[in-house]
């Protein structure tokens, strides 16, 4: 049996440069998908809210699985909801990338509800040794 203890009371460390560039590429594919989502989202109403989402779930969730942990859901969610922040905010012009509508909103409020099931439900890793329980 290991004596190193829960991962919660192992010292911090620093992300590996790959999985530090996935998370990158991963934060800048969740803000093009937040963007190409707000687009489709309002073109075809009810076929493109749920494509939008339904791509956007899609990162989120091979986020975690590519990672093999929240961070890989957490990074394109943060990509995503700061792209969909960006386009609701209206210009000094009066310009606006969203409409007041029904669409607008379950694809802001159903992204983020996607980003923190995707989050929680996202595989982590397990301290070393066997199958039984910790400590004992």
């Amino acid at each position: 049996m290991s004596e190193r203890g829960s991962l919660l009371a192992q010292p911090l460390r620093a992300p590996s440069a790959g999985r530090f560039a996935a998370g990158v590429g991963l934060f800048l594919l969740g803000a093009v998908t937040g963007a190409a989502g707000a687009l489709v989202q309002a073109g075809w109403f009810p076929g493109g809210l749920l494509l939008a989402l339904a791509g956007s779930a899609g990162l989120f969730l091979g986020g975690a699985r590519a990672l093999a942990g929240r961070a890989g859901a957490v990074a394109p969610a943060a990509g995503w909801m700061i792209a969909v922040l960006l386009l609701t905010a209206s210009r000094p012009e009066g310009d606006f990338l969203f409409g007041a509508g029904a669409g607008s909103y379950l694809f802001l409020l159903g992204g983020m509800a996607l980003a923190v099931i995707c989050a929680t439900l996202a595989p982590v890793r397990q301290p070393p040794g066997d199958g039984v329980r910790l400590g004992k």
